[in-house]
């Protein structure tokens, strides 16, 4: 009997953890870091704000879970698009459209997680994030390579170039103020991918097909 109450009970505390965890990631979406204040996510997760604070003892502590959480998704997504079938240039195009489409469908979170000012702890993983990007673009840089389909470029060098170039191309359409259309996105996904190719690879490439293209979810809030 003890044995049943302690489960139930641990039960009911990972409800809540993972109900103020999705409380606040929604907070993030909605409107950045600033949105993202300890009575605010209680709030909304149905808690009380000690009780948020009996699973993290900061704010930071929460925010770089979430970042955390979100960019372990959105890494799966681009490592599967790199380890699937097809050529390395095509996994390559592949892998940015999807990236930064994901990105402009889901603004205001991308930019969270790729922009906008945060405590240094929430910083070391956002680091973390662009570290493991560009360990996926690493991979299917040294596979051309090695096939003779790229240039003799150091793969790890070229690989953070393409994160730190799209990142960077991201940022400005991302940023709170901005507010573009269907259109302009799909020139920028554009833009962002062709130079990307062209300074990675010499070439620009072509239209993946749609089927490549779909992401694992069309909300980049989704699990």
């Amino acid at each position: 009997m003890v044995y049943r109450r302690t489960e139930s009970a641990a039960k009911r505390q990972a409800d809540k953890r993972a109900r103020i965890l999705t409380a606040a990631r929604d907070l993030v979406a909605d409107g950045g870091w600033a949105a993202t204040q300890v009575d605010h996510v209680a709030l909304k997760a149905g808690v009380a704000t000690g009780t948020v604070y009996r699973h993290w003892s900061s704010k930071a502590e929460l925010c770089a879970e979430i970042v955390a959480i979100v960019s372990a998704r959105e890494v799966g997504v681009v490592k599967a698009l790199v380890e699937a079938d097809g050529s390395p240039a095509e996994k390559l195009e592949s892998a940015i459209r999807v990236f930064a489409g994901r990105a402009l469908r889901g603004r205001r979170l991308a930019y969270a997680l790729i922009a906008e000012p945060v405590d240094p702890e929430v910083e070391s993983v956002r680091l973390d994030y662009r570290a493991q990007l560009a360990r996926c673009f690493e991979c299917v840089l040294r596979q051309g390579i090695m096939r003779g389909a790229f240039p003799p470029l150091d793969p790890a060098v070229a690989a953070a170039c393409i994160v730190g170039a799209f990142m960077e191309g991201l940022v400005g359409p991302l940023a709170p103020a901005k507010g573009t259309g269907p259109r302009a996105d799909r020139q920028l996904v554009e833009q962002i991918t062709q130079f990307c190719l062209r300074a990675s690879i010499g070439t620009a490439g072509k239209s993946v097909s749609a089927s490549a293209q779909r992401p694992a979810s069309s909300d980049p809030r989704s699990s």
